[in-house]
């Protein structure tokens, strides 16, 4: 149940991704746009039930397959029957669109890149055990869960919440200030920046954060935009 006390303004819902094709083989992922496990699927209509009372004023989804699709079975299983429309920040897309939009009857869906995953470089695709076999545990561990260490030639990190971070301050929080209800659906690691921005969470400990795959995190804040509540459902 979202808590649901007077002093709420506005309430975030942050979904990871169901489990994916490549979660479920141990492959290193990034941005290479693999679909949602049959887990993953049932992970996403889970979510969906847990969710389907939500009225959400606006949502966001990063441009990859897995985070889509669970946003899909999210809205599949929702009771609300206003059509969502997915507004795309490419210029071209955008500029034809011509559409403002009708929030009595419109579910408005803002997709971008900056709530994409972690690029993880010359690792993605790689299995991660033998990865390790290969570099040593050590390096492995630092690449995946140090904060401003690169795998090579991918981002760290440090750099993903350098995107993610100021567009959920321009767009998601602008929405929050505004008193709505936010759905965001995307990655474990654009998540775990929005998290450590939200919960103030120190570089030292956001590495260790776990973000866990189909779980709704529920925040809730007052007209002050203060952090009231977190839950998961």
């Amino acid at each position: 149940m979202i808590y649901d006390g007077e002093d709420i303004l506005s309430k975030l819902v942050l979904v990871r991704h169901g489990q994916s094709q490549w979660n479920l083989e141990n492959r290193f992922t990034g941005w290479v746009d693999v679909p949602l496990s049959a887990k993953g699927v049932d992970e996403a209509i889970s979510a969906g039930e847990k969710l389907k009372d939500v009225k959400f004023d606006t949502m966001y989804v990063s441009h990859m397959l897995r985070a889509i699709q669970t946003l899909h079975y999210i809205l599949i299983g929702s009771n609300d029957k206003r059509t969502p429309i997915i507004y795309h920040e490419d210029k071209r897309i955008r500029d034809w669109e011509h559409h403002i939009g009708d929030p009595a009857s419109e579910i408005p869906i803002y997709m971008s890149v900056d709530l994409a995953e972690r690029y993880y470089g010359d690792l993605q695709g790689l299995n991660k055990q033998k990865t390790r076999e290969k570099h040593g545990n050590k390096k492995v561990h630092l690449w995946r869960r140090s904060y401003d260490v690169n795998p090579p030639n991918g981002e760290s990190l440090k750099n993903t919440c350098e995107r993610t971070t100021p567009y959920y301050k321009r767009h998601i929080m602008k929405d929050l200030e505004e008193g709505k209800t936010v759905l965001v659906s995307a990655h474990g690691n654009s998540l775990r920046a929005i998290t450590m921005y939200v919960e103030n969470i120190s570089e030292k400990e956001i590495p260790s954060v776990e973000v866990p795959t189909g779980v709704p995190i529920v925040y809730s804040f007052d007209e002050k935009m203060k952090l009231v509540d977190k839950e998961l459902l």
